[in-house]
């Protein structure tokens, strides 16, 4: 299946996170009921579910999209006669309740692996608060400065998942122009290579560039990004101007991933992607 949707909001801050739905919210509730009717609490429901406890507490507080297994688990460990499914279908079923990215970002946060192709701009898990900031505040229409501070403290705040889950594994596919573009000024663009070479040094995270100068390229589609679910499924994701794609199709993910292993093939090398990021920094 690929669904489509507009104004996801995700690694590019081109559309604003979308306020907490009041169906999101009844989900929540019902969640909780049926947890304490169980006589379990968050701690004790969040390993049966298999999801930490940070996400049970989001879906339980209405500010994350319910994934498709927790539902599934959800209604097998709580006995929930079927309710929680009823519950989820209705959800997906009406249109604006929560964004293409709201779910992917609950995915993204179990992620056995992401891989992630850009060719806009620095993706939001590799961005500085410096880079994030500039980029919401030259955001059109304008955001008022507390869209910008909610915003930018939830792009933060998602990139923990980097540090937090180091059996993750990270592949970032980066165009080099990115960083020749100097977003944000000279400043900036230093602070985020720095940002970018720690990272690259974690052993979970591996980050290669796309020179500027590339004869043969997998990825002229553009930007996509893929996952593997703890239960070993693959799903894509892609966003363009105020609009984005849920990938499931079994199919069309197994073309992205084509792609993107041809991409890593195209790309430089690992060793030679930190060395060029190195002297663009002491050319910058």
């Amino acid at each position: 299946m690929t669904e489509t949707a507009g104004g996801a909001g995700g690694s590019n801050g081109s559309a604003a996170e979308p306020e907490v739905s009041d169906s999101l919210k009844a989900f929540g509730e019902v969640v909780k009921a049926f947890r304490k009717r169980a006589r379990l609490t968050q701690e004790e429901f969040a390993p049966r579910v298999r999801y930490s406890l940070p996400t049970v507490a989001s879906i339980e507080q209405g500010r994350r999209f319910p994934p498709a297994d927790f539902v599934d688990r959800a209604e097998e460990v709580l006995d929930a006669f079927g309710t929680l499914r009823g519950a989820a279908r209705h959800l997906s079923r009406r249109p604006g309740l929560a964004s293409w990215f709201r779910q992917w970002a609950g995915l993204e946060a179990e992620a056995v692996s992401l891989y992630t192709y850009e060719c806009r701009l620095v993706p939001g898990l590799l961005q500085t608060e410096a880079y994030a900031r500039t980029l919401f505040t030259n955001q059109l229409p304008p955001l008022g400065d507390a869209q910008i501070e909610a915003q930018l403290a939830a792009r933060l705040d998602r990139q923990r998942l980097l540090r937090d889950r180091p059996n993750t594994a990270y592949s970032f596919i980066l165009e080099e122009h990115l960083f020749l573009r100097r977003t944000g000024g000279r400043q900036v663009t230093l602070e985020l290579i720095d940002h970018v070479l720690d990272l690259a040094g974690l052993r979970n995270i591996e980050v290669q560039i796309m020179p500027v100068t590339r004869e043969e390229h997998a990825g002229l589609d553009g930007p996509m990004q893929l996952l593997e679910t703890p239960d070993n499924h693959w799903l894509g994701y892609c966003e363009g101007q105020k609009s984005s794609q849920f990938i499931s199709d079994r199919k069309v993910v197994s073309e992205l991933q084509m792609r993107y292993a041809r991409m890593r093939s195209q790309a430089l090398t690992l060793h030679d992607s930190l060395s060029l990021l190195r002297q663009m920094r002491g050319a910058a």
